[in-house]
């Protein structure tokens, strides 16, 4: 029995070395403890992008709701009122006169169409970036 056990114990020590089992058992706990920082990092960032959003979200919202809240208020305010009869029901102030206007013609929707500029977006520029300069600095 003796004998066994003194075998069992230099099996262990000499064909099973203790320092490799600890290097492999450190190199396991070393990967596990970089894979655990780059995971909560990951986690972090994500959690911080989703806060960022929903911050940005909430402050639309808010602008939403006083936007909102100030068109009622100007809704329930006196000159809404005011202009609203005078455009719906031809209400007049004491002392106004009301006048009605022809309605637009072709011809005065489309006089000044002939004489506007258009500029086309498409068409392309094929002046130097020098020559550009020139103009943009000298009005040339």
């Amino acid at each position: 029995m003796q004998n066994k056990l003194r075998k069992l114990k230099y099996n262990l020590k000499h064909d099973f070395p203790l320092d490799r089992f600890l290097l492999g058992l450190a190199l396991l706990f070393f990967s596990a403890c970089v894979f655990g920082t780059v995971y909560s990092v990951t986690r972090n960032w994500e959690l911080e992008q989703r806060l960022s959003s929903r911050q940005k979200e909430l402050a639309l919202l808010k602008l939403e709701v006083e936007a909102a809240e100030l068109e009622n208020e100007y809704y329930a305010s006196e000159e809404y009122q005011e202009l609203s009869a005078r455009a719906k029901q031809n209400k007049m102030k004491d002392g106004e006169t009301l006048v009605y206007l022809p309605k637009n013609t072709e011809r005065a929707k489309t006089k000044h169409q002939d004489l506007a500029v258009v500029a086309d977006p498409d068409q392309e520029d094929t002046r130097t970036n020098f020559e550009k300069w020139l103009s943009f600095l000298f009005g040339a």
